[in-house]
């Protein structure tokens, strides 16, 4: 689904990382962890098409992102922890917005079903203005899948979060496993974004040092040593 092979980005002399590899199977979920700085986001930018890339090539779908950026965004959808909502609209008037922006067939079909998934229909002709962050956060969710889209980035969904909209996040967020979905998520809790996927990766120091199946770190504190230990070598 997901091919990432020697990405390069830098910001004039400034160098963010240096040939990220990696990949991603249909339907799995991936978190990206690491420090401030090590590029996650940049790299997570890059593969929506925000930002381009120094050097290096991602493949989604097939699509190389360089070639066929608009392809590209049509298959993906992005949530960070800026909504992009307009407050003065209500919840279904924001998702019309979107509809018609990716000419979405059926549109009214199609937000209310991403309105259910995300716990959002007794809510639908509310204004967003007075949506707590938590809701704000599950439209977001119901914004990026109303396309339909086979492939989700996830850039701190839990940031501005309290414990109570981040555990409600993460229920709508669960239910996208088995879905066929590939998802991609950059997270600093590194209990929540291990508990979640399939795979786990750690960005430091310009690179990728560890990229594992999540199985294989089953226990919080283990991995915590293990990220310690990545984050502490330069």
């Amino acid at each position: 689904m997901i091919r990432v092979h020697n990405l390069t980005k830098k910001f004039g002399n400034k160098t963010v990382f240096t040939d990220i590899n990696f990949s991603v199977k249909n339907g799995d979920f991936l978190t990206i962890v690491g420090p401030n700085g090590a590029g996650k986001t940049t790299l997570l930018k890059i593969m929506a098409t925000l930002v381009k890339a120094t050097e290096g090539t991602v493949e989604i779908e097939g699509f190389d992102i360089k070639q066929s950026p608009e392809k590209v965004r049509g298959i993906i959808g992005v949530i960070s922890h800026n909504t992009y909502l307009y407050s003065e609209l209500t919840a279904v008037e924001n998702l019309k917005f979107f509809g018609k922006m990716y000419a979405v067939p059926e549109i009214d079909t199609r937000l209310d079903d991403a309105l259910e998934q995300t716990g959002l229909e007794h809510r639908k002709d509310d204004r967003v203005g007075t949506f707590s962050r938590g809701m704000k956060q599950r439209l977001s969710i119901a914004r990026a899948i109303l396309h339909q889209p086979s492939v989700l980035l996830l850039d701190e969904p839990y940031t501005g979060l309290d414990p109570h909209a981040s555990a409600g996040l993460e229920e709508v967020l669960r239910t996208f496993a088995g879905s066929g979905i590939t998802t991609i998520m950059v997270s600093h809790d590194l209990d929540r974004g291990l508990s979640l996927c399939d795979h786990i990766m750690i960005m430091a120091a310009g690179t990728v040092k560890y990229h594992e199946p999540a199985s294989e770190m089953p226990d919080i504190r283990q991995f915590q040593a293990v990220y310690d230990r990545c984050v502490s070598v330069n």
